[in-house]
C-alpha cells in the first residue's frame, strides 16, 4: 500500500472498529461478579434478574448491530437483558432509548437504570447500572462486561441516566 493512503486506511479501520457502541476499557468483568442489592428494596428483584442475564452472556463478543448470543452491540445487549430478564421491550438503538424513559438525576440512579455515554461528540454508548458504581454493557474491546462509572475511560463520558419502568 502506498505511504500516503496508509494513514487514511488506518483512520478508516479505527473508525469501523470503534464505531457504534464504543468502549476501549475493561475495568472488571467475569461471571463470578455477584449482584449488589439492598434487602427489601423494590429494585432488588429487578437487579437479580438482570444479573442472571449478565452471567449467561458475560464475555459474549461485541458485534455491531448484534442482538444475540453470537454477538451484541450495546443496545442489543440492553434490549436482550430487559426482554429476557424482565419481560420488558425497549427500543432497539441507543438514540431511540434516549427518547424514552424517565430522566434520572445522577445521585438517584438505581440498579436497572440505563446509563449513557458521549463518544466522539455524540451519545452513542449505553449500559445497565447495577449498583456500587458499576454497569454492564457490551464493549467493543471485550464484549459483554462489567465496568466502573468512575473508570478512566467512562468517568468523563457519562452524560445521563434513564429509567424504564
Amino acid at each position: 500500500m502506498p505511504a500516503p493512503s496508509r494513514p487514511l486506511f488506518l483512520v478508516l479501520l479505527l473508525t469501523l472498529v470503534l464505531g457504534g457502541c464504543a468502549s476501549t476499557n475493561q475495568l472488571s468483568s467475569g461471571p463470578d461478579v455477584q449482584p449488589t442489592t439492598v434487602a427489601g428494596a423494590p429494585e432488588s428483584a429487578k437487579a437479580e434478574k438482570l444479573w442472571q442475564v449478565y452471567e449467561r452472556y458475560a464475555g459474549v463478543p461485541y458485534e455491531y448491530g448484534g442482538t444475540s448470543a453470537r454477538g451484541f452491540d450495546c443496545s442489543g445487549f440492553i434490549r436482550a437483558a430487559f426482554d429476557e430478564g424482565l419481560g420488558q421491550q425497549l427500543p432497539r438503538t441507543t438514540s431511540q432509548m434516549l427518547r424514552y424513559g424517565e430522566v434520572v438525576a445522577t445521585d438517584d440512579i438505581r440498579p436497572g437504570d440505563l446509563v449513557f455515554f458521549r463518544i466522539r461528540g455524540k451519545e452513542q454508548h449505553a449500559g445497565i447500572y447495577m449498583g456500587d458504581n458499576r454497569f454492564m454493557h457490551s464493549s467493543t474491546s471485550v464484549g459483554v462486561t462489567l465496568s466502573d462509572l468512575d473508570g478512566y475511560y467512562w468517568k468523563d463520558r457519562y452524560t445521563q441516566a434513564r429509567r424504564f419502568e
